[in-house]
């Protein structure tokens, strides 16, 4: 085996790929790549990037399996998973997103290697519950599909055997920013507005369909991406705090915010029709998420956060150049 100094799962996804190109901004090239590209054109996003070698999910996992050599490796970043919240085969996300997980936890565990994994905000279902991210509060949580089953299934997992004094686990919020082209229906709504204006002049963004949230003011919070990417390799570096943290900014802003900040991004006045929610969607839809970030803040993480109007123009500012 190869001598690695970090192994990234995921890596040519949309949270993935950021973090592999921040890596090489530090310094970094001798790293092993971990994803399945298939036919897709998830290929495209490694161009540009510096990396020692690029395995199938299939091979790093019958490495894991057999025990192979660790070499030299610092950490091993966990993104790769399936991330659509509509996938309706359970077993499938269990092998997935549960088992993978254990597995690759399981593995950096017995070689002394830090091991940091992607949780999800999915996991706390519609809210009722709150937003946070202490261990007390894990184990009640109640998401509303099987992709935010599967990932707090792991947490409670880790939590159950005492394992989250020695890994880190993020619930990223809702991430946007470059490099999610290839998510296809699960790219972020900067996405999306940017293409329909483009094709149409117009955005449309569902209706509410409960009382307490006007058409367009359903709440999230929304995570530049390059924040994403700081917070998860500040925790992947050795002696920092261990646990299950949010990742998020601490402020919900609404779906109207967002689209009226990509209108002005492209210097244009606001056009914005609201369509009804499909019926498939409309029990398992978040109207509010924030995260609450005291435990992060009190692990010593005090950056500063992108602001929304901030990310979505650098965001728009990418898609232009394409």
């Amino acid at each position: 085996m190869n001598t690695f100094s970090h192994v990234i799962t995921g890596a040519t996804g949309f949270i993935g790929r950021n973090l592999v190109s921040e890596l090489n901004a530090r310094g970094y090239r001798d790293l092993l790549l971990v994803d399945e590209l298939g036919t897709s054109e998830k290929w495209k996003n490694l161009v540009g990037l510096h990396y020692e070698d690029l395995w199938d999910p299939d091979t790093f996992r019958q490495a894991i399996l057999e025990d192979v050599n660790p070499g030299s490796i610092q950490s091993v970043i966990h993104l790769g998973a399936c991330s659509a919240t509509t996938e309706t085969d359970a077993d499938y996300l269990l092998d997935n997103n549960y088992r993978t997980t254990r597995d690759v936890c399981e593995w950096c565990l017995s070689h002394d290697v830090r091991f940091v994994y992607a949780s999800s905000a999915a996991t706390y279902g519609n809210g009722d519950q709150g937003y946070s991210d202490e261990d007390s509060a894990t184990p009640d949580l109640s998401p509303l599909n099987m992709y935010g089953y599967s990932k707090h299934m792991f947490d409670v997992w880790a939590l159950k055997n005492r394992l989250l004094d020695q890994i880190a686990g993020i619930k990223y919020f809702n991430v946007y920013g470059p490099y999610e082209t290839h998510k296809g229906d699960m790219r972020s709504v900067v996405y999306k507005a940017y293409e329909q204006i483009q094709a149409t002049g117009q955005v449309k963004l569902f209706k509410s369909h409960r009382p307490d949230y006007e058409d367009g003011k359903q709440l999230r919070d929304f995570v530049f991406v390059q924040d994403a990417v700081d917070f998860t390799l500040w925790l992947s570096e050795p002696d920092r705090p261990s646990g299950v943290f949010n990742c998020g900014t601490g402020q919900a802003q609404s779906w109207l915010e967002l689209t009226h900040a990509v209108f002005a991004a492209l210097g244009l006045e606001p056009n914005i029709e609201f369509i009804d929610m499909p019926d498939h969607l409309r029990e398992k839809y978040q109207y509010y998420t924030q995260a609450e970030m005291k435990k992060v803040r009190k692990a010593g993480y005090n950056r500063h956060f992108t602001s929304l109007l901030d990310g979505v123009r650098q965001t728009i500012e990418y898609l232009e150049k394409q």
